[in-house]
């Protein structure tokens, strides 16, 4: 995966073993973490492995994964966006997690909508899903500015909690030919 996608404020890009301390900072923030059901790291190995097993395996396996998101003005990777297939649901997702200062600033909202053109028009998806816990408001109101409709309260992962659902399908995405 050599796709690189510009925004006025970021460059997305696969991950690199480079990265390792940017995975690391941002995998070990627990206020980025509170929300995602995932543990935050706690070893620079451990940042290496979710390089190794899941960006990489990901793109491997299913021909995409998130991309690391380099901030322009400060020259550095703050988190990530992307698109994520959920096999266990038959389902891409797409997901972000930013360093807590570059919250508030419009970034969610400039990253992940260029995702959803490349999710429909290069990779051919016909549907993109995002969860995001219901406590998580801001989460879920970037989905819906993203254009993703609410479609369910259920849990993810097995988890037992109340998760706000949304989903956007190609047939209803702006495409630029409408």
């Amino acid at each position: 995966m050599s796709t690189i996608i510009e925004t006025e404020r970021t460059i997305l890009r696969p991950f690199t073993l480079d990265d390792i301390d940017a995975v690391f900072e941002f995998g070990s923030n627990d206020e980025v973490n509170r929300y995602t059901g995932t543990p935050s790291v706690t070893t620079k190995d451990e940042a290496r492995n979710i390089i190794t097993d899941v960006y990489f395996s990901d793109t491997e396996k299913y021909g995409y994964a998130r991309f690391a998101v380099h901030h322009k003005a400060d020259d550095k990777v703050i988190g990530f966006a992307g698109l994520k297939y959920l096999p266990e649901y038959d389902l891409t997702d797409i997901g972000y997690r930013y360093l807590p200062k570059y919250w508030g600033h419009g970034l969610a909202t400039e990253t992940n909508l260029p995702l959803i053109k490349y999710g429909f028009e290069t990779l051919g998806l016909n549907q993109i899903i995002g969860i995001a816990m219901a406590e998580n408001i801001a989460s879920y109101k970037v989905l819906e500015k993203l254009g993703l409709n609410f479609w369910k309260i259920d849990e993810y992962d097995g988890d037992g909690g109340d998760h706000r659902w949304y989903k956007l399908e190609k047939k209803d995405y702006p495409s630029p030919d409408k």
